[in-house]
């Protein structure tokens, strides 16, 4: 069985930085991409960025130029640096993957909470 466990969520302010991390435990063959959504209150799950394996990222444009996402192979972690923040980047954060253990199968973490607020 495979967990994702998201660290590094809270308050910032606007025009600030937050770093999130998501650990993928288990036994693991393969990560084959993992990513970061987000769900504000009364809106929909969106995509904030992803990276395969081999390090290839895939952002939203909302987010373009303000985070980073990257991943360690070696600790099956993966990171999203945000900086610039807005107000409005303000939700729950959740960490996904792609991972393949005897079969790849996605998986979620449970979510943390960012909030951008003065």
């Amino acid at each position: 069985q495979v967990q994702l466990v998201e660290s590094g969520g809270g308050l910032a302010q606007p025009g600030g930085s937050l770093r999130l991390a998501c650990a993928a435990s288990g036994i693991i063959f393969s990560i084959n991409s993992m990513g970061w959504y987000r769900q504000a209150p009364g809106k929909q799950r969106e995509l904030v960025a992803t990276i395969t394996g081999g390090g290839s990222t895939n952002y939203a444009d909302s987010v373009k130029g303000r985070f980073t996402i990257s991943i360690d192979n070696d600790k099956n972690t993966v990171y999203l640096q945000m900086n610039s923040l807005k107000p409005e980047d303000t939700a729950v954060y959740y960490c996904n993957g792609r991972i393949t253990t005897t079969r790849e199968r996605t998986y979620w973490g449970q979510g943390t909470q960012v909030t951008v607020s003065s």
